[in-house]
């Protein structure tokens, strides 16, 4: 199914200023009124089904995305066809600056996703001459390179209780500057998706989650966990 674009001036529902949650987490929060304006009107408004591409990698990498709703899931394909995760965007995340001219990577809705699409040649111009969204898209840069970083060490020679507590850990962080704390951490990603984003298998990321839950460090409940020892589960995910 194709997804579907609101041009900003078309329909009141996606107006930034009134109906925007994340707007404070997003790339545009340091924005003026009069800029925010400029903004908006450069913005398409477009929903994306579950499982939906939102970009494909090394497709030409002409927009960027400003996520809204939802959770897209990123990864890049092996040359022997595996998938490899490499992370999971949440709303307020920013998407597709890509450092040539083609998409690096691939995003795909895991539920419904809404964006903030602009074409990347206006988009350039308008952040040229403004040294605070320059300096707001390096924060972002930033971020992004410390979660490859803590990617790398998740890859590493950890065991696989430890990779899924440091996952887990990590998941409910991100979580929790968008919703806030929380008791139970949501997980809309299934677990094919933690597996491929953590280096392993479906049946030892499933063994493991039993593990934790016999070990009582967590419970397994609808769409996710609830951490039972959150002392001994962040020094689990630290060891």
């Amino acid at each position: 199914m194709p997804h579907l674009a609101f041009p900003n001036n078309s329909c009141e529902e996606f107006r930034c200023a009134t109906h925007c949650a994340v707007r404070p987490l997003a790339i545009c929060a340091e924005l003026n009124p009069v800029e925010h304006q400029e903004f908006e009107r450069m913005a398409q408004h477009v929903r994306y089904a579950p499982k939906e591409a939102l970009f494909s990698e090394d497709e030409i990498a002409d927009s960027v995305y400003s996520l809204t709703e939802g959770i897209a899931r990123l990864y890049k394909l092996l040359p022997d066809g595996r998938r490899q995760i490499i992370g999971f965007a949440l709303p307020g995340d920013f998407l597709g600056m890509a450092p040539t001219s083609r998409y690096s990577f691939s995003a795909d809705a895991i539920g419904t996703v809404v964006t903030c699409r602009f074409f990347k040649g206006p988009f350039t111009r308008f952040i040229e001459n403004k040294p605070h969204m320059l300096l707001r898209m390096n924060e972002f840069a930033t971020r992004e390179l410390g979660q490859a970083q803590d990617q790398m060490l998740l890859l590493g020679r950890r065991s696989a209780e430890e990779k899924v507590a440091a996952f887990l850990v990590g998941w409910r962080d991100r979580l929790a500057r968008v919703e806030g704390v929380t008791k139970t951490v949501m997980l809309p990603m299934g677990r094919q998706d933690i597996a491929d984003f953590l280096g392993l298998t479906i049946e030892t990321v499933s063994r493991t989650f039993t593990k934790l839950e016999r070990e009582k460090l967590i419970v397994i409940v609808p769409d996710g966990v609830r951490v039972l020892d959150p002392k001994r589960f962040d020094a689990l995910a630290a060891a």
